[in-house]
């Protein structure tokens, strides 16, 4: 008896320490774009993540607490990182690199020597606009502790910006939030929707936030995976499209509002509950996106800033221009090349022996960056749930029921029986 009763405390013990966002099960709660039937090409992986692309994890730290009106440093606080680990956890053994922009109105740290080097160093973290930071110091302080080589490091952070529902300049982030997602990374299926760094995001005029896909591609003789993940908060309703249909222009209500005045009011925003004759006009595109490209093809950093170029066509078909206050920055990685750099960059002088796809080879990544880009931030939407944040701003989820009518009516639904 003594025996059953410890090892149901080590279980329980257990099951207390993993994170609730790694659960297989909570993954797979929230709907995808395949599972509306959204009809898109390509052919994704078993998962359909970036943790397709093997060695590759995920965590996530997600904060969501109080209600009402903005308070600087009190809250509503609806924010939180995102961590993306190239080689996971076990090794922090550098992967070739290559990042771009599509318009430079954000931030990410460390990209002056990937550009420089074409080499990661670091994992990869995401947050909102002012925490990047105090993320950027804990990444500094983790690395430290688990004896990473090198004298220094250049940690790789980026931003989008959540402050509208979130009490941005309050800056709730702490460095254990990002510590937490770090030691939360995981392979297998991801939460997608108000998950981690993309908590507080908007998309297109409905909730935003967090999404991945992937595909599987054949080129020059192997099997390849290519992964993607976003942080999506950019764009605008009336040039939303999905599966090359302009459905923002097409679905009717769900337009941001307030549930409740607050003193001073807010100028030209409709209450929740009022019933407006005037279609409510349609604010101005602002919002910013990161995307992680990952992969497993044996890549150099030329060829991965060729690859991550192809971010922007993928935006493209979901109705991105690119707006001017948008940070809309990419990175891509290889985790092919075990020894990239000859293992690590901060000490090593020899040679490092490398191989590398032609490149009349790199079509299919190109068109495989496409579809997995549009099919996670389409994700993205589908996973992400209606918030109420700071000063009552409600955004909604996108209607699924909508978006299924807008793409039946055009051929582009699967339906399922």
């Amino acid at each position: 008896m003594i025996q059953r009763l410890a090892a149901l405390v080590i279980l329980a013990a257990t099951l207390l320490s993993l994170p609730s966002q790694r659960s297989d099960a909570s993954a797979q709660s929230k709907p995808r774009a395949r599972d509306l039937g959204i009809e898109l090409d390509g052919t994704p992986g078993p998962l359909n993540a970036i943790t397709d692309v093997q060695g590759v994890e995920v965590g996530y730290a997600t904060l969501v607490s109080g209600e009402g009106k903005r308070e600087v440093g009190k809250g509503p606080v609806r924010t939180g990182v995102t961590a993306v680990l190239p080689r996971g956890r076990a090794t922090l053994a550098p992967v070739f690199a290559a990042f771009t922009i599509g318009n430079g109105n954000g931030d990410m740290t460390g990209t002056h020597w990937v550009d420089e080097s074409g080499v990661l160093e670091t994992p990869i973290l995401i947050t909102n606009t002012l925490s990047v930071g105090v993320v950027r110091d804990a990444v500094i302080s983790w690395m430290v502790k688990r004896g990473v080589p090198g004298p220094f490091w250049y940690p790789v952070v980026a931003e989008t910006s959540d402050g509208r529902l979130n009490d941005q300049k309050g800056q709730h982030v702490k460095a254990e939030d990002a510590i937490r997602a770090l030691e939360s990374a995981r392979g297998g299926r991801i939460e997608e929707g108000n998950v981690g760094g993309g908590t507080g995001m908007l998309c297109h005029g409905f909730k935003g936030g967090t999404g991945t896909a992937s595909r599987r591609v054949s080129s020059a003789g192997g099997e390849y995976t290519v992964g993607a993940l976003v942080q999506c908060n950019y764009g605008s309703r009336s040039e939303l499209r999905v599966a090359g249909i302009p459905v923002g222009r097409e679905i009717r209500g769900y337009e941001p509002c307030v549930a409740k005045t607050v003193d001073p009011p807010l100028r030209g925003v409709p209450l929740c509950t009022a019933q407006s004759p005037e279609p409510v006009r349609e604010e101005p595109e602002q919002g910013s996106i990161i995307v992680v490209i990952a992969t497993d093809a044996p890549l150099t950093p030329d060829q991965l800033k060729r690859v991550v170029k192809r971010v922007s066509l993928g935006m493209g078909r979901m109705g991105s221009t690119h707006g001017n206050g948008s940070g809309d920055i990419f990175i891509a990685f290889s985790t092919a090349n075990r020894d990239a750099d000859g293992g690590n960059s901060a000490s090593s002088t020899g040679p490092a022996t490398i191989t590398r796809l032609a490149s009349g080879a790199l079509d299919p990544l190109f068109l495989a960056t496409v579809q997995a880009t549009e099919e996670a931030i389409i994700n993205a939407m589908v996973a992400a749930e209606t918030m109420t944040g700071a000063d009552y701003w409600r955004y909604f989820a996108i209607p699924h029921d909508q978006l299924q009518a807008v793409l039946r009516r055009h051929g582009r639904l699967v339906e399922r029986k």
